[in-house]
């Protein structure tokens, strides 16, 4: 029975390890075929960037002020999810001599809901104050976080043809980027070795998302399945309001608010596309503590959102490689649960056989290290070709070395999922499903004023 349960362990090790190489594969070709969109005309839509906030003094000024001057043609809805600091007093002081600017407060027993009731709370002012005769078609809704730094020309990527000008169109995402990517000293009170580490952490972060998830999207973008994310992320109105059911609620309750608008979106038959001409800058976290939060949070918003599957097999709007690609993501930290026990069964094993049979050496000498390589190539691999394509793509002034260095890293930057998958079923299990804010770099340099230092 023992050998029989290593051997089952050892042949699903190496199913999953040959689909995620196929996966890999697949999302591989799709990066390097993608090519830019043509940009489109921002003054063809009205904009509205929503801004959720709770106890963010630290950046709020600042990001408002960034919002309204880059684009004055947009208003900015900002929402005080009853901030305990100075956010709305911050915010108060803007809206007196700037009338695109808008506050949202709310109040218990309503606030701290979660960011998807207080986008929720934004929606609902503003179909108020628009007047009935509005094309709700030709309105789009921003969501940009209190750190989040839009690209100038994000308005006009977002108009473009194979984006808003496109009315099939109702969510796009634009890329992610960490402003703070070639810091240096992000932790400017410790030393040296905590500094390679914060900053190596950022780096992955950018990685992470210009590089493995651009290429996931852009992969998605042939199932029809881009998902939307909590920043930089733009809907048309009446997409929004076509989820509305009357209770004046587009966004739904789970802690991964954005991917399941995306979803809702696709479900009810419109189309979401992810944009790299624009992009929106965002604060990488320097802090693994502050970092194991934030994916926990994610982790186990995707969780909850495992009771959308049937509903995804069942559409008639959805391919069905729309729904196995769906079926992929959403069932990923339980996998990551599975692979906990999973992957170090065979390895262990076939360490402990070598052991009682002459030890590693002999194993090596007698045709073990054609093993090791094909481990390194099958499973180290893609993230070393992922490295040069994020630096040449990305980053071409790092050399070479340095982006094999990040592709070697980011294996292990991806084994943290599993301890947040396993953290986010504790907090399941114990009922606990309240949103567990970051808190921001800012926040741990912010003088008294409350504005905090420039991201930018």
């Amino acid at each position: 029975m023992h050998g029989t349960g290593i051997a089952a362990a050892q042949e699903l090790s190496l199913l999953f390890s040959a689909s995620w190489l196929a996966y890999w594969l697949f999302v591989l070709l799709c990066y390097l075929r993608r090519r830019p969109n043509e940009s489109g005309n921002a003054a063809d839509f009205t904009w509205h960037l929503f801004v959720p906030c709770r106890d963010e003094e630290a950046v709020v000024g600042r990001t408002v002020a960034y919002l309204r001057t880059t684009f004055p043609e947009s208003d900015v809805w900002v929402i005080d999810d009853d901030s305990a600091d100075a956010t709305a007093q911050i915010v108060e002081q803007i809206v007196r001599h700037d009338e695109g600017v808008h506050l949202v407060r709310r109040r218990p027993p309503d606030a701290r809901l979660g960011k998807g009731q207080a986008l929720n709370a934004a929606y609902r002012e503003l179909r108020a104050s628009l007047g009935e005769d509005t094309p709700l078609d030709r309105v789009i809704v921003g969501v940009i976080d209190a750190d989040g730094r839009p690209s100038p020309n994000c308005l006009t990527a977002c108009a473009g043809p194979a984006y808003f000008a496109d009315a099939q169109v109702g969510g796009v995402q634009i890329e992610v980027r960490m402003v703070n990517r070639d810091q240096r000293r992000p932790l400017p009170d410790q030393g040296w070795l905590s500094n390679v580490f914060a900053r190596t952490l950022v780096r992955l972060q950018d990685f992470e998302f210009r590089a493995a998830i651009g290429g996931v999207q852009m992969s998605r973008a042939c199932t029809r399945t881009v998902g939307l994310g909590g920043n930089g992320q733009f809907t048309r109105l009446s997409a929004l309001a076509d989820l509305d059911t009357g209770d004046g609620r587009a966004w739904r309750g789970s802690l991964i608010e954005d991917y399941e608008l995306g979803l809702h979106l696709m479900l009810a038959g419109h189309r979401t596309a992810y944009c790299t001409e624009g992009w929106v800058d965002q604060e990488g976290l320097p802090s693994l503590k502050r970092f194991i939060v934030q994916r926990t949070r994610w982790g186990q918003g995707v969780m909850q959102c495992i009771r959308y599957l049937p509903t995804a097999w069942n559409s008639p709007v959805l391919s069905t490689p729309g729904a196995i690609e769906t079926s992929y993501y959403l069932l990923q930290p339980w996998l990551n649960l599975l692979g906990t026990f999973l992957f170090p069964v065979p390895v262990v094993a076939l360490v402990a056989n070598q052991l009682d049979n002459g030890g590693v050496g002999v194993f090596l000498s007698h045709g073990g290290w054609a093993i090791v390589a094909l481990y390194l190539v099958f499973g180290w691999g893609p993230f070393w070709l992922w490295g040069p394509l994020y630096r040449h793509r990305h980053e071409p002034s790092a050399s070479l070395g340095v982006s094999l260095l990040w592709g070697a890293a980011f294996p292990i930057y991806l084994y943290s999922f599993y301890l947040t998958s396993w953290r986010a079923l504790f907090r399941i299990v114990r009922g606990q499903h309240g949103w567990s804010k970051t808190r921001r770099n800012a926040e741990f340099t912010a003088g008294p004023s409350g504005h905090g230092p420039a991201l930018v």
